[in-house]
């Protein structure tokens, strides 16, 4: 009996000694295989977290970006619309001026050579004769008084003769006055409106030339063309016209001016319009 009993203390020992080198083991992996994958799990979601945050920011630039764009359009949009304002604008007054004015009958233009010695001299006298009858008021000797004395006359329809007298001797009396471009853009004006539209291209041409930059220029260059147009020479119309949106229009003015220019009913509809003057 104690034979067996120290047979059966021994199996039990090595069992022990057996089995518990193996449940070491066997419960070492599982902590270290559970705190790895968490720690993984943890890296994992950290970059996740990270990449929305990056994402959540691209998406937030992005949408700045694309508000700062609308918002450049937009003013884009409002400046082209105002230049074409105005150019409507400018070319309403233009045309019921110029329909007004040849709604009074056009005399011969002016330009026609002399036959003769004595008709040369009787036209030299005629000529003269206005400018000593006319009733125009003498010069000061002051540029900005007698050019606002000019602008009066021009104000008043019954003396439309003495305003261009006033401006013919304003412009030689003045040469380098700043008022120069103005006073020729008016005696354009005044001659076209005396059915002298060669005349008035002449001085419409000269404010053009002479003084690009001033006001009046894009007026001055656009009249041309218009007179041009009244006088059937469209070829010589086209290069005015072209170069007056080239130089004074954005590019969606010029394509609406070119639109509207082909449409000769907005031309009909102004015809019974009454002047709409601006005096400057």
């Amino acid at each position: 009996m104690s034979s067996n009993f120290r047979h059966h203390l021994l199996s039990l020992s090595l069992l022990v000694g057996i089995a518990a080198p193996w449940a070491a083991f066997a419960q070492a992996p599982i902590s270290s295989v559970g705190s790895g994958s968490v720690e993984d799990r943890v890296t994992q979601l950290e970059r996740i977290s990270n990449a929305h945050s990056q994402l959540l920011t691209q998406l937030q630039q992005q949408l700045s970006d694309n508000q700062n764009d609308i918002d450049s359009l937009r003013g884009q949009i409002q400046e082209s619309q105002y230049q074409l304002n105005q150019v409507v604008e400018r070319q309403k007054q233009i045309l019921l001026q110029i329909n007004g004015m040849s709604s009074g009958g056009a005399t011969p233009d002016a330009q026609a050579p002399a036959a003769s010695s004595d008709d040369a001299q009787g036209a030299a006298a005629a000529t003269a004769a206005p400018a000593a009858n006319s009733g125009a008021p003498a010069l000061t000797g002051d540029a900005n008084t007698d050019y606002n004395a000019a602008i009066a006359l021009v104000k008043d329809s019954s003396r439309q003769d003495d305003a261009m007298a006033a401006f013919q001797n304003f412009v030689k009396k003045y040469p380098d006055s700043t008022y120069q471009p103005n006073a020729n853009y008016w005696l354009g004006q005044l001659n076209y409106n005396k059915g002298k539209k060669d005349d008035a291209a002449y001085y419409f041409a000269s404010v053009v030339k002479n003084y690009p930059k001033s006001p009046k220029a894009p007026d001055a260059m656009f009249k041309v063309g218009v007179i041009m147009q009244d006088k059937g020479d469209t070829a010589k119309r086209r290069p005015f016209t072209s170069r007056w949106s080239v130089n004074f229009l954005g590019p969606m003015a010029r394509n609406k001016l070119r639109n509207a220019l082909t449409l000769s009913a907005d031309y009909a509809m102004t015809r019974n319009c009454s002047i709409s003057g601006r005096v400057a």
